[in-house]
């Protein structure tokens, strides 16, 4: 099977290369080095390392899920609930900068974790420059660190004009060969500035992906953000991440979850990304019902696959 590289970070890419692993080992996922919230938030400000909460959520996708290896998978994912200086933390996250204190390097601690949990594939931060996130507001305003423009804290009616890393962020350089030697590229689902753009942005990412002869594929998120895509349509989100590359494949959801989970989401300023085929008319439009809604409308991850894999 061709090589496919997965951009993004947080739970958008960790259901992609969970479905994905079933098929192919080819994978190489390319993660968002931004987040400053929780855990992950509170590490990066004591150690100063890349942060590691992206990481591990990939690592865990790609690492298998038979019996031997389920309390594995199950340790990193556990989050302590109480204890001085403990609560709130990932054992994974702490797992990750303790291989960092020890090896020195932030790749390293990487593949010594993959390693250790025998993923499928290979994980990348997109850049080993240690940055700050940032986003201009339509009004000029400058917001400064991921977890402030993704928990807003300004008036959230205000669009994103653009996100920009202080200091700048340069692509590490395995991820442009992965980039470069892909037969498949899949951005998302995720959040469309902090998650997507943030990664698309860095610089060499969106120049990689452009010469690249993979196809190209954007998977639309099923709903907006407040504060980050407040009112958006499918045309909306492909209009930004078409700004940094060229897409071959939309796949949008057309289901929409059950009434009652649709409230919740709308009593947090949340709403189904509505597909405007009017505006999209000069794309590739694919459309599923590609949802799971137990608790929590999110991509099931095994439509998702099956879907990417028919395109491929």
């Amino acid at each position: 099977m061709s090589s496919i590289v997965v951009i993004g970070g947080g739970t958008g890419s960790y259901t992609v290369l969970r479905g994905l692993k079933k098929y192919t080992d080819q994978l190489t996922a390319i993660v968002s080095m931004f987040d400053s919230g929780g855990s992950t938030g509170k590490l990066r400000d004591e150690f100063g390392y890349l942060p590691p909460g992206d990481i591990r959520r990939c690592l865990i996708a790609l690492s298998p899920e038979s019996t031997d290896n389920l309390f594995l998978r199950r340790l990193f994912e556990h989050r302590f609930g109480n204890g001085e200086g403990l609560k709130g933390h990932s054992f994974g996250n702490l797992f990750l900068t303790a291989l960092r204190d020890i090896t020195g390097s932030d790749l390293e601690a990487i593949k010594q974790a993959a390693r250790i949990l025998n993923i499928k594939g290979k994980v990348l931060p997109v850049t080993l420059n240690n940055c700050t996130l940032c986003a201009e507001l339509e009004d000029g305003q400058i917001v400064k660190g991921e977890t402030n423009i993704d928990i807003p804290k300004h008036n959230p009616s205000l669009r994103i004009k653009r996100v920009f890393h202080e200091p700048a962020a340069l692509a590490h350089h395995e991820c442009i060969e992965s980039i470069k030697n892909a037969k498949a590229i899949i951005i998302g689902p995720g959040d469309l500035y902090t998650s997507i753009v943030s990664t698309l942005s860095v610089e060499g990412i969106s120049e990689a992906i452009q010469e690249s002869s993979a196809k190209k594929i954007y998977i639309c998120n099923i709903m907006t953000k407040h504060g980050e895509t407040t009112g958006f349509r499918v045309s909306d989100h492909v209009s930004i991440v078409n700004e940094y590359m060229p897409i071959d494949y939309v796949l949008c959801n057309n289901k929409r979850g059950n009434p009652m989970l649709m409230k919740k989401y709308e009593e947090e300023n949340a709403f189904f990304v509505e597909i405007d085929y009017e505006n999209l008319k000069s794309f590739n439009i694919i459309e599923r019902n590609l949802i799971t809604e137990p608790i929590l409308l999110r991509h099931d991850s095994v439509k998702l696959a099956k879907t990417v894999m028919e395109l491929l």
